[in-house]
C-alpha cells in the first residue's frame, strides 16, 4: 500500500482537538482598519473557545499582551485558550498553516510550501509556521514534494476542499491558469497525484475560477464548500450585470456535471454573494461560503446585507446539528479573507 493509499483528509466537520489562529499584529493587511481587527478576533474566539480548545500564534510578547487584554474584554476563559509567542508575518494560517491528514500511524501534518501567494516578500516566519506546529502538538510532519521532483510543493489550504471520503473541489484558476505562480509546470494529472499520495484523495473536481476580487486568485473556500459527504455550497450571482454571475455560472454547470457521476449523488446548494463590498474603490471577496465548522458550531461572516439572512438559514439547514453563528465581517474582509482564511483545525 503507498503512503497517500493510506492517508485520509478528514472533512472539517469532523470532530476537532482544536483550532489554530494569529493574533493580528501586521497592520498593513488592513490599512487604515486595524484598530477594529483584534476585537472582531477576540469574538471569533469567544464564540469558538465555547466548543473546541483555541490555540493562538502571537508575534512576541506585545503582540500576547494585547490579545490576553482582548480576550478578558471579551470575557473568554483563557483555560480553554493557549497562547504561544511564535513569530509570524501574517496570520492567514489557512494557508500558512499544515493540513492534519489521518495517515497509517494516526494523525500527521501535511506541510506545504507557503511563498505567501506570490505577491509578498516577507513570508520567512511564515513558512515556518507548519513546522512549529508539528512541534507544539508533537505530532509528525510530511513535507510535501512536487510530483516531478523538483523540489517542495507550493499549495495553500484556502485551495483546497474535502468532503473527508476521498474527494476534493480546486479551481483551475489557481493552479493552472497562466497567472498562477506557484508550481510552475505541473499540470492537472500532476496535481491530482500529488493530492493522492498527500491527502488520499481519490476524485478531483476542478471548478472554473473563484471570485472576484479574491488575491489569492481563485481559492475555493470563497466560493464552494461541502457541508456533508453529498452536498456542496455554491456562492452563486443571479445579476448578469455582476462580474461574479458568469464565474459562477460556469461553476455550477461544472458541479452539476459532476454530480451526474458522483457515488451516492451530490446535491449542490447555492449561497448569495452579499451586495459588493468595496473599499478605497477595490472590490473585496466578501463571500458567505468562508464559514468556519468547529465542533457543534458554524461560524459565518456576515456583511450588514439582507442576503446574511438567507445565508445563516442555509447553512443552518445545512447543519442541523450545529449552531450558526454571524461574525460581523466588513472590517475583517479588509485584509482580503474572512473566517476560513484565518482559521486551521487539528483534527482529532
Amino acid at each position: 500500500m503507498t503512503a497517500g493509499a493510506s492517508r485520509r483528509w478528514p472533512a472539517e466537520w469532523e470532530r476537532h482537538a482544536a483550532t489554530w489562529v494569529g493574533w493580528p499584529h501586521h497592520r498593513p493587511d488592513w490599512p487604515g482598519k486595524f484598530e477594529p481587527i483584534p476585537w472582531v478576533y477576540a469574538e471569533i474566539v469567544r464564540v469558538l473557545h465555547r466548543y473546541e480548545p483555541v490555540h493562538i500564534l502571537c508575534n512576541g510578547e506585545e503582540t500576547r499582551e494585547e490579545a490576553v487584554a482582548s480576550l478578558r474584554a471579551h470575557d473568554v476563559d483563557l483555560d480553554r485558550c493557549t497562547l504561544h509567542r511564535v513569530p509570524t508575518d501574517r496570520v492567514w494560517l489557512r494557508d500558512s498553516a499544515p493540513t492534519g491528514v489521518y495517515g497509517p500511524d494516526g494523525l500527521e501534518w501535511i506541510r506545504w510550501q507557503f511563498n505567501a501567494w506570490a505577491k509578498y516578500d516577507n513570508y520567512q516566519q511564515d513558512e515556518l509556521v507548519g513546522v512549529t506546529i508539528a512541534n507544539l502538538t508533537g505530532l509528525p510532519e510530511v513535507e510535501a514534494t512536487r510530483p516531478d521532483g523538483r523540489g517542495r510543493l507550493v499549495l495553500e489550504g484556502g485551495g483546497i476542499e474535502t468532503d473527508g471520503a476521498g474527494t476534493m473541489l480546486v479551481t483551475e484558476e489557481w493552479l493552472l491558469s497562466d497567472i498562477q505562480v506557484r508550481n510552475p509546470g505541473l499540470s492537472r494529472e500532476d496535481y491530482e497525484r500529488a493530492f493522492a499520495e498527500y491527502l488520499g484523495i481519490r476524485r478531483t473536481i476542478w471548478l472554473g475560477e473563484g471570485a472576484v476580487g479574491d488575491d489569492t486568485h481563485g481559492h475555493v473556500d470563497d466560493i464552494a464548500r461541502f457541508t456533508d459527504p453529498h452536498t456542496v455550497v455554491l456562492t452563486y450571482e443571479p445579476d448578469p450585470a455582476d462580474d461574479n454571475h458568469a464565474r459562477m455560472a460556469d461553476n455550477l454547470h461544472r458541479l452539476e456535471t459532476a454530480a451526474r457521476s458522483f457515488p451516492g449523488g451530490l446535491r449542490v446548494v447555492t449561497l448569495p454573494f452579499p451586495r459588493p463590498v468595496i473599499t478605497d474603490g477595490e472590490r473585496l471577496p466578501a463571500s458567505y461560503a468562508n464559514f468556519y465548522v468547529a465542533n457543534g458550531v458554524v461560524i459565518v461572516p456576515t456583511f450588514n446585507d439582507r442576503n446574511d439572512r438567507i445565508a445563516l438559514n442555509t447553512l443552518a439547514e445545512l447543519f442541523p446539528a450545529h449552531d450558526v453563528v454571524g461574525i460581523h465581517a466588513v472590517d475583517l474582509v479588509w485584509g482580503l479573507g474572512t473566517l476560513h482564511c484565518l482559521t486551521q483545525q487539528q483534527p482529532a
